[in-house]
């Protein structure tokens, strides 16, 4: 239990080791508004008039843990920016109240094909996507997400194509049964770190950098829920760029592969020297392939729009 736990825990972007500043989040208004019956609290960043992009972070991650570089990297770039909580961590509405999973017999009843208990669904967490969208009155939104966050990204361009300029998954999965699971290094590691006193400083120092480990296992129990999405995936029509990490052992290079086979016409970008987190050394690369992904998409949409 205690090795699952930590998988739980690391399967996060921007994985714990990372040491990402978001005081320049922190600096922006953080609101909080009523959607699908609970709140979400979420930052708008940049300017009012510029093509929005859409943010959405992975297991038990708040809206900080995307960190000051990638968010401020993508404004400077020309782009408003929202970034939020997701529904059970930060400050958005938290289903302690519902408990939490017996998470051993939850693997085995979705081992052997019978339905997951959960609070809520992946489909859910697009949906609060898309009703934030809404209120803030936005007709569509280049949609970037990670790890859990590219899941939901992916059900937002499956369920609500319209509100979707372009889509980007990293670190992500369609969630395939053939895919592999997580290498035995990764495994070992993970086992290691539950020993001694990196178990014991565990959840205050994944606390401190925006993470909720209490929610963990109810937002798993959504990813259990869901299954293989692949059929729903083969839909998306955005122009989509799917990014990983060569050495990525907790979701393997093959699932950010999959995705890209399964969307038509979807690019794969796989970094070398990048596991499931994003290294600083990588981050302005990835920022520049971002952003370049995002402005051909809106010049593609603005030629089409014309006549072009």
């Amino acid at each position: 239990m205690r090795q699952l736990m930590i998988f739980l825990l690391m399967l996060s972007a921007g994985v714990a080791r990372a040491e990402f500043s978001h005081s320049y989040i922190d600096q922006h208004q953080l609101s909080v508004v009523p959607v699908n019956g609970i709140d979400i609290a979420y930052r708008d960043i940049g300017r009012q008039e510029d093509p929005v992009v859409l943010m959405i972070m992975g297991l038990g991650a708040s809206h900080r843990v995307h960190g000051d570089k990638m968010v401020k990297g993508i404004e400077t770039a020309g782009y408003r920016v929202i970034i939020f909580d997701n529904r059970d961590v930060g400050d958005s509405t938290r289903f302690d109240d519902w408990g939490q999973p017996t998470v051993w017999w939850q693997l085995l009843k979705d081992k052997v094909g019978l339905s997951v208990n959960a609070p809520f669904t992946l489909d859910d967490m697009a949906a609060d996507g898309a009703a934030l969208l809404d209120f803030l009155d936005i007709t569509k939104a280049h949609v970037v997400g990670f790890s859990m966050g590219g899941m939901i990204a992916q059900q937002i361009a499956v369920n609500h194509p319209q509100r979707v300029a372009s889509l980007i998954s990293v670190m992500s999965t369609t969630g395939a049964k053939h895919l592999p699971p997580p290498t035995k290094e990764a495994t070992q590691a993970l086992t290691n770190l539950a020993s001694g006193s990196a178990a014991e400083g565990r959840d205050e120092m994944m606390r401190e950098r925006g993470f909720y480990p209490e929610s963990m296992p109810r937002q798993m129990m959504a990813i259990f829920r869901a299954g293989d999405r692949s059929k729903e995936v083969s839909t998306i029509r955005a122009k989509t760029l799917v990014i990983h990490g060569e050495d990525d052992g907790l979701i393997p290079p093959a699932h950010g592969q999959h995705t890209a086979d399964t969307i038509k016409g979807a690019e794969l970008v796989v970094y070398p020297g990048m596991a499931h987190n994003v290294p600083e050394d990588i981050l302005p690369r990835m920022l520049e392939r971002m952003v370049s992904h995002i402005s051909k998409s809106d010049l593609a949409s603005s030629a089409q729009f014309n006549g072009g």
